[in-house]
């Protein structure tokens, strides 16, 4: 039995890979769930090739008592849910065409052909039932010099499927040592204007994926001088980002990628628009990029030595998330060291401090003569403007005095 063979302990999986059994053809587990049990990894998926034709497949799941669900049955691949648990079990393919963003496939039935049409060595392990452990490209060895590494050329990789650019960077982010393979960076390079003709959906979920990588900043900073991250983004800061890293580590917290994205490429607020088009980012993430951009502007330069009250008016005016990402980026931008007291003492009072509460709403207004409308609402600004001068007082008497002052003319 292989390291690998740790996998087969899944009792789910079990149970699927006796039911492929029926269909008399061979079946094994590839890919990803294969290399991070190598790697001593809990697999997040278990994907299955099959000698099987989608529809035996189906058949044999059924018989079995699992569903079956052909979500991708024209390219192959059936989804069988064992006790609620879903498996990918695709047909074995040959590449007829391909196209660089998509390929035209026919059914096969050989192992080696399916491994070799995959991106890396890394990824065209494939593990039998019985615990036999497949590997036509070298794959085993380069996983032990943690080496990412195209299946044949690069070039004709490349050419197959664009987003193998990015693949090859954030497999190298995610479990590679050293230094780039060459002829893959130089494979990368050659074909990084091709990036341009993918979907944003498809680049917004790779990047992602590498920011939380265990090696994102010095990768990135790779990809940079690759002139790789510029096409993506359109400007970057790999240097901001690697501070923003070992900041995250003095914390202990775990990566953030749109936080990590921030660092990476934010500055100010027309950046936080431009990666919302170039990412089709959701309106959450614009808002939480345009909510930074925007502190960062107005509080660039500090050095991180901020009053208790100007910490407060972060916390009521941005919210303990908005002012938390604020800091960061603000730390990363300066000169101070991750561990720095100052930075380090701002960050946890707004972790921990409880956010100020208005006590006052526009009822209390209109109570004293103030009309609703646009004279209310401008009275309420002003209002609370006093009240975080005042330094959001709870006071009773002084809130009342407050409200004297922006509404003097009304009755108790």
């Amino acid at each position: 039995m292989t390291g690998a063979s740790r996998v087969l302990n899944d009792p789910k999986l079990a149970r699927l890979l006796v039911a492929l059994a029926a269909t008399g053809c061979e079946s094994r587990i590839v890919g990803g769930a294969v290399r991070d049990a190598l790697l001593g990894l809990e697999p997040h998926e278990i994907d299955i090739a099959t000698a099987a034709l989608p529809e035996a497949v189906a058949k044999a799941a059924q018989d079995a008592g699992l569903k079956a669900v052909p979500t991708g049955v024209a390219h192959g691949t059936m989804t069988i849910v064992v006790e609620g648990k879903p498996f990918e079990v695709t047909t074995l393919r040959e590449d007829v065409e391909t196209y660089g963003r998509a390929a035209k496939v026919r059914f096969g039935g050989d192992f080696e052909q399916d491994a070799l049409r995959r991106d890396f060595t890394v990824n065209a392990l494939s593990l039998s039932p019985d615990g036999r452990l497949h590997d036509y490209t070298g794959g085993q060895a380069d996983l032990k010099r943690r080496k990412i590494r195209f299946i044949g050329d690069p070039a004709t990789r490349i050419a197959e499927d664009y987003l193998r650019v990015l693949r090859f960077f954030r497999f190298h982010a995610a479990i590679g040592e050293g230094p780039l393979d060459p002829p893959g960076l130089h494979a990368a390079i050659l074909a990084r204007e091709s990036l341009s003709l993918l979907s944003r959906e498809r680049i917004r979920a790779e990047l992602l994926k590498l920011l939380i990588a265990r090696r994102a900043a010095a990768t990135i900073r790779e990809m940079s001088r690759a002139g790789v991250i510029e096409i993506l983004l359109g400007m970057d800061y790999p240097a901001r980002l690697e501070r923003f890293v070992a900041i995250e580590a003095t914390k202990g917290a775990s990566p953030d990628p749109i936080a990590r994205l921030a660092a990476l490429a934010i500055v100010v607020r027309e950046d936080a628009k431009r990666l919302r088009e170039r990412l089709r980012l959701s309106n959450a993430e614009y808002a939480r990029l345009a909510l930074a951009a925007g502190l960062v502007e107005e509080l660039h330069g500090r050095d991180g030595r901020f009053s208790p009250h100007e910490l407060n008016t972060m916390l009521f005016l941005h919210g303990r998330a908005g002012a938390a990402d604020a800091l960061a980026l603000l730390h990363a931008e300066s000169d101070a060291p991750p561990d720095d007291a100052g930075w380090r003492q701002a960050a946890t009072f707004i972790a921990e401090a409880e956010p100020p509460t208005f006590p006052l709403k526009g009822a209390d207004l209109v109570a004293r003569g103030v009309a609703p409308g646009r004279a209310l609402g401008a009275a309420l600004k002003r209002l609370q403007a006093n009240w975080i001068r005042a330094g959001f007082p709870r006071d009773p008497r002084r809130v009342l005095q407050l409200l004297e002052d922006v509404a003097p003319n009304g009755e108790d």
